[in-house]
């Protein structure tokens, strides 16, 4: 080959490289350009974090903390995911997410499965009726109706809040038809598809969230069987950080915090401006924006301190509710065989959590006057609701909600004698009435259908009156909170196919716990 014909074949690789490295780089050279000659000189970092459109998680990627974080120095991305939780767990292993939310239960079932790449650094907000179970009333009339049918349908979104709430009920109320048993399942593709299901009657009941919980209630022939208005710590959504994020971006971690308790105290000074924000951003009309924020309850940073991550000083109020929800959530999905074993690294829930940049922040909330925190005393946001004394007339007219799952209450034989094994069959049934906590409880006695009716009737009223004495003077429910009724045998179970007559009589006697509610 002659000379030349090498030179310019040198100088037309040459051309088309410099043109592949023009191609390459020039993007990255105008953008630092642009950059660096504009106000985004300052911006040092993206964060990006993982979401979906729950309007609980507005004020996490609001206008407001956004120019927040601008003004700090950093851009806020928020990426919406459609509730990809397996999809989220993986990015932010993955490192392509900083931050994510989810649900307390999202998080166990799918943390699991990567390894638990983040760790909770704050809780968010608490379902406060976004999220019910509806039923047309003819059909099933409360929870418990939903035990004596042989076949019902229920439409859900699987693998969704609604999930969670109805495998929670499951397991509180017993309702082992929804643990045995798939065929009532119909799996909706978000809310709407479920509500839809309901009311072209293919569904007996759903699972809904806001604003379809509202709609399906313009129906006076739908009821609602049980909504989150009247749960406590069910469904609680949480911020996570990808671990190694963490600990080499500590300072970015805690700024984030910092703005966001800042923009949710502003959006709570300034209601309407809330309203007006996010009717704009998610292109909603302002009243249902309105009706979806009735249905949360967002918790601050006194609240995290205080309930959540228990690290508020030496106050004797101090909680640590975090983990008992992660504790109780993992409870209801090993009953439920959502998974088979205890998921938790090393058995221990404290590895799933990181209180450090709560606990920093609220003791610079005490000790620096420039930090927006309320630097008055810190009021927990676990006020119980008082309930005002009701005549048997009232008590009767109140509507059945469901029957609370206890295990057989053991008392001294013929006697209403509490064993101690019924004190601690009463005290776990404690545990899970404090999830509900809007609702009065009618203490219920029977006995079997053998001896004295006169005598059988008297036993059962002492029995029910010995367990509402114990919930008060243990527990300290409010009194007016509960009533007590005995049966006797007028109120036999119904006998299960192929039982045993003894094993029947075993079951007959007992105390039941039985919620009911003032609300229409």
């Amino acid at each position: 080959m002659k000379k030349h014909s090498k030179i310019a074949i040198v100088l037309i690789i040459l051309g088309f490289a410099t043109i592949l490295a023009y191609r390459l780089y020039a993007p990255a050279l105008m953008d630092s350009a642009q950059k660096n000659s504009s106000d985004s000189r300052n911006i040092k970092a993206t964060i990006r974090i993982g979401v979906d459109n729950w309007i609980g998680y507005y004020p996490l990627c609001s206008k407001d903390l956004k120019k927040r974080m601008r003004h700090s120095g950093y851009i806020l991305q928020c990426i919406d995911d459609q509730a990809d939780y397996d999809g989220r767990m993986q990015k932010l292993k993955k490192g392509s997410l900083d931050f994510a939310v989810a649900t307390i239960d999202s998080f166990l079932l799918n943390g699991y499965t990567h390894d638990f790449p983040a760790t909770v650094i704050s809780v968010i907000d608490e379902s406060k009726g976004g999220d019910a179970i509806v039923a047309w009333k003819d059909r099933l009339s409360s929870l418990d109706a939903i035990k004596q049918v042989e076949k019902f349908n229920i439409a859900l979104t699987p693998d969704s809040p609604s999930e969670h709430l109805l495998r929670s009920i499951a397991v509180h109320f017993d309702i082992q038809s929804l643990l045995d048993d798939k065929d009532w399942r119909i799996s909706s593709n978000g809310s709407q598809q479920a509500l839809q299901a309901l009311l072209q009657g293919k569904a007996d009941a759903a699972v809904l969230w806001e604003p379809d919980v509202t709609r399906a209630l313009e129906n006076k022939d739908i009821i609602k069987l049980i909504g989150t208005e009247d749960t406590n710590k069910l469904i609680v959504d949480i911020l996570l950080v990808n671990r190694q994020y963490s600990v080499t971006h500590a300072d970015i971690s805690e700024i984030l915090l910092r703005q966001y308790f800042r923009s949710l105290k502003f959006y709570r000074d300034n209601p309407d401006r809330l309203i007006s924000d996010a009717a704009a951003d998610i292109d909603l009309a302002p009243t249902k924006i309105r009706t979806m924020l009735k249905g949360v309850a967002w918790m601050s940073l006194n609240d995290n301190a205080i309930d959540w991550f228990g690290v508020a000083g030496n106050l004797s109020t101090n909680r640590d509710e975090l983990i008992a929800s992660i504790e109780s959530t993992l409870d209801i999905l090993t009953q439920t065989a959502a998974v088979r074993k205890n998921i938790l690294p090393n058995d221990d829930p404290y590895r799933l959590t990181n209180n450090t940049f709560v606990a920093r922040l609220y003791q610079q909330s005490v000790e620096n006057t420039n930090f927006s925190a309320n630097r008055t005393q810190p009021k927990s946001s676990n006020k119980p609701k008082q309930f005002a004394p009701l005549d048997a007339g009232q008590w009767s007219r109140l509507r059945e909600v469901g029957t609370l799952k206890i295990r057989p209450i053991i008392f001294m034989s013929g006697s209403s004698e509490l064993t101690d094994e019924g004190h601690s069959q009463l005290d776990n049934a404690v545990r899970q009435l404090k999830h509900y906590p809007n609702y009065r409880v009618i203490v219920k006695g029977h006995t079997g259908t053998r001896g004295d009716t006169a005598a059988n009737l008297g036993l059962s009223r002492q029995r029910a009156a010995a367990v509402a004495a114990y919930l008060q003077d243990a527990h300290a429910i409010d009194p007016n909170r509960l009533h007590f009724i005995g049966y006797g045998a007028r109120q036999p179970l119904a006998r299960k196919q192929g039982e045993s007559l003894r094993a029947y009589q075993y079951r007959l006697p007992r105390v039941e716990l039985y919620l009911v509610t003032e609300n229409i």
